[in-house]
């Protein structure tokens, strides 16, 4: 069973495709900025929020920007920079949840979905 197909205008990772996978992350960076808009009107909120903003917002991009690689290497490149964008994201929220400021939601599949295709892919 393949679970991974790369070509130029189509990515499949189980029975995700390219949309899917893209709406999940837009999803995931609408929600990040309605956490951000809920953090605190201090100097650490306001902090955490731009750290945030930075990081949880930049997968979605990212990954639309894979829809132009140019070689499969480009392809992984760009799948490791949304895979680093969304550990980073990871590390902000579980330190939002830490410090209580407010109560949040840890990152769900996508990073793994993420990282499956790196792996999937360098293995082809």
């Amino acid at each position: 069973m393949q679970l991974f197909r790369l070509s130029i205008f189509k990515l499949t990772i189980d029975n995700l495709n390219y949309k899917d996978i893209q709406e999940r992350l837009i999803n995931f960076s609408v929600g990040i900025i309605k956490l951000c808009e809920k953090l605190p009107d201090n100097h650490t909120g306001k902090h955490l929020s731009n750290q945030l903003l930075r990081c949880g917002a930049s997968p979605a991009h990212n990954y639309g920007e894979d829809r132009g690689a140019e070689s499969k290497r480009d392809f992984l490149y760009k799948l490791g920079i949304v895979l680093k964008e969304l550990n980073e994201t990871q590390i902000s929220l579980e330190t939002i949840k830490r410090s209580k400021i407010i109560s949040n939601e840890i990152i769900g599949p996508i990073s793994k979905i993420i990282n499956s295709s790196i792996t999937t892919a360098k293995g082809k």
